[in-house]
């Protein structure tokens, strides 16, 4: 008979702001834990929420027994410790950074009103087992997020900001916001040709669908069939990444305690693909490659689709790839999305017009449109090395307008 542990301890703490003034102040602190026992093929796990003794938490996982949950793979083995962690902010110093975004706003830009929040997020995630497993990974952030509302605006709002850093610099907070709302007086027209700035992680929720390695196999997936075939842009590529550089609050190991080399396992390269994701038992029930996907599921056996898809960077910046052109940055778009055929249709409620790093206007609404063989084929220009616009690096590439 064999044991493993899973443990997420969560620290969340937050101000919250209305119309420019501070509202209130919460905290919560968490503790979650999944224990299971295996044995003879099957697996017993009782999950709790909140502090238990491992005696008690074992024994209930053992009587679960009786459930017969099926699962008959080794468990792993290694030792690893990884702590992200660059800044810890007590109550007093987040109250501290929240009288200073309101002190800001209000004397730099007097005629908005913002309703947000300032919270510092910290997580720690273990996984031991009796076969020497000894995995654990901490991650902690601060986030500024506020909406914003010009005094003659007739909208609820006017649009959003965000920013989350592990140490976050008040400086980039100012010209974030500076770049947001100097443009939002400066109403412009949208160009002919339609480059879309964004941050990308929104975008790639469709290869979440698309490259489940079960889909794949049953021929459900809108990329069944081209396994090793050239679907997408020679310039794209995507990877499952939580090395130090692009891991965000995403542990190093899978909900298997599975670790990928050096962190990372390439799905599409120069935009060819050439595996889906699957755990163990996808992987032994398919056929297919094991590349160490399992979610993490505390209250049941893993499930497949733990991944943490990134584009890597180019080697230029957003304004050499525009090469004098100017991208448009959508702030708010909501109430479209991707179809079975991959088609995208989004409304895009509020935007601005940028030169790559600075924004120069705000755009009318419009519809942007087109389909993910072609955002990421021939539309696709490429990821960032900066970070100037955004405060992250940020995806271009070629759009319709209109649906």
């Amino acid at each position: 008979m064999e044991r493993q542990k899973q443990r997420i301890v969560t620290e969340y703490s937050s101000f919250k702001f209305i119309e420019n003034r501070l509202d209130s102040f919460n905290r919560v602190n968490s503790e979650k834990n999944s224990f299971a026992v295996y044995e003879d093929g099957t697996v017993g796990i009782f999950y709790t929420e909140g502090s238990i003794g491992d005696d008690e938490g074992y024994s209930k996982a053992d009587d679960n027994l009786a459930l017969e949950r099926p699962y008959k793979f080794d468990l792993e083995t290694g030792v690893r410790s990884r702590d992200l962690t660059e800044k810890i902010l007590t109550g007093e110093d987040l109250k501290e950074l929240t009288a200073q975004v309101l002190d800001y706003v209000g004397s730099r830009h007097p005629d908005f009103r913002i309703n947000g929040q300032v919270s510092f997020f910290r997580q720690n995630v273990t996984m031991t087992n009796s076969k020497g497993l000894d995995l654990s990974d901490t991650d902690g952030n601060t986030t500024i997020g506020f909406s914003y509302k010009h005094k003659d605006s007739k909208d609820l709002d006017d649009g959003y900001i965000h920013l989350s850093k592990r140490s976050l610099d008040t400086e980039k907070f100012k010209k974030l916001t500076d770049n947001f709302l100097d443009a939002y007086n400066n109403p412009v027209e949208l160009p002919k040709e339609l480059i879309i700035q964004d941050t990308y992680y929104g975008y790639l929720s469709e290869f979440y669908k698309y490259l489940n390695a079960e889909d794949l196999s049953l021929g459900t997936s809108l990329l069944s069939g081209k396994l090793g075939q050239k679907v997408f842009s020679d310039k794209f590529t995507l990877w499952h990444n939580v090395s130090k550089e692009k891991a965000w609050a995403s542990p190093f190991f899978d909900g298997e305690g599975v670790i990928a080399d050096s962190d990372i396992y390439t799905y599409i390269k120069d935009g060819v693909l050439l595996t889906g994701f699957a755990d163990k038992r996808i992987a032994d029930k398919y056929g297919v490659p094991h590349t160490g996907s399992a979610a993490r599921v505390l209250s049941d056996i893993p499930q497949n689709g733990g991944v943490s898809f990134h584009i890597p960077p180019c080697d230029k910046t957003a304004k050499q790839l525009l090469d004098g052109r100017l991208s448009v940055v959508p702030i708010q778009a909501s109430g479209g999305g991707f179809n079975e055929k991959g088609d995208f249709v989004m409304p895009v409620q509020n935007s601005m017009l940028c030169d790559g790093e600075k924004f120069i206007g705000r755009l009318p609404q419009f519809t942007m449109s087109g389909n993910i063989f072609d955002m990421f084929g021939d539309g696709f220009i490429g990821v960032t090395s900066d970070d100037a616009a955004l405060e992250d690096k940020t995806v271009l590439m070629k759009m319709n307008i209109g649906g």
